[in-house]
């Protein structure tokens, strides 16, 4: 093997200089920590004393003695199931009427890109006043419109959940900006050719839009699943004392996490729900994957 010359050896030690920040800030902010919490998970380590080597029983444990693990995976698939698809719907609509030649298109934007600059604990506290069953908004109107009993909604099991689904909306409405740039990437004549042909914007939108959109839905759609697995936060301030009532009906896989962490101090049970948490989002995002090559060779076949 040839030896790399005096130059070649400079370039790359210079090189290398220059991802040692990088470099060690992974390796002790991250890679780190990922193999602490790995070991840790086989352990009885709850901070206040000395670590035991335990195997797989915290694993155990989770899968055939813990209720709450199971409520709480319930939970959050639930709203993954239902806060993903409406998110991508809600992100794309709004991203094509943005993408419309009309006046005062530059204030539009701005103003729906909002929610993605106002975030954090006022504004869920705005939400508890917008959900309020006695005062807020939303039942205000539906018993303008009638409806003599409107959803308790964070105090009842059956509405907390699609609650904390409606109010995603609020993050999905300023995430338009990736679709956008998506739309803007698509050729005009496509469009100028449908319309000769007498598409409808229906069809248009459904047979030009959505297929050269795929990509950018495709990515949203692994992200955002990866997002909702990891969904607590909201849910910490909207239940009762941040325990996932009422009766566990927000008891989400994060935030019984963070309970099990920072609450009961189990951070070795902790890691290892941390631990599976990477692994259904690696399996899921797996899966994805393989799907969508198989529809991408048979979209391919059928072209043919």
């Amino acid at each position: 093997m040839p030896r790399m010359s005096k130059l070649r050896q400079k370039e790359a030690l210079t090189g290398y200089l220059f991802i040692m920040p990088w470099l060690l800030g992974f390796l002790l902010f991250t890679a780190g920590p990922m193999l602490f919490s790995l070991f840790a998970s086989f352990t009885n380590y709850d901070i206040t004393s000395q670590m035991r080597w335990v195997g797989f029983d915290n694993y155990r444990r989770l899968f055939f003695d813990d209720q709450f693990f199971w409520v709480s995976l319930g939970n959050t698939a639930f709203y993954a199931v239902f806060a993903v698809p409406l998110s991508i719907g809600v992100g794309l609509t709004i991203a094509v009427l943005l993408n419309q030649k009309i006046p005062g298109q530059r204030v539009f934007r701005t103003i729906f890109f909002l929610p993605k600059v106002l975030t954090g604990v006022a504004v869920l506290l705005l939400w508890l006043w917008v959900f309020n069953p006695d005062l807020g908004p939303i039942n205000t109107f539906l018993r303008a419109i009638g409806i003599k009993y409107p959803p308790f909604w964070f105090g009842d099991p059956l509405w907390a959940k699609p609650a904390l689904i409606i109010m995603s909306m609020w993050g999905a409405a300023g995430g338009y900006i990736i679709y956008l740039a998506g739309l803007q990437g698509i050729p005009k004549e496509l469009y100028e050719a449908a319309n000769l042909d007498g598409a409808t914007p229906l069809q248009r939108f459904f047979r030009i839009t959505v297929p050269m959109m795929s990509p950018t839905i495709y990515f949203k759609l692994i992200t955002g699943i990866s997002g909702a697995l990891q969904f607590w936060e909201a849910a910490l301030i909207m239940s009762e004392g941040g325990k996932g009532g009422p009766s566990y009906s927000t008891l989400f896989y994060g935030l019984y996490m963070w309970q099990t962490a920072f609450g009961d101090y189990r951070m070795g049970y902790a890691s290892a729900m941390a631990w599976i948490l990477l692994f259904i989002t690696l399996g899921i995002t797996l899966l994805q994957n393989h799907f969508s090559r198989r529809w991408v060779y048979y979209e391919g076949e059928a072209k043919e």
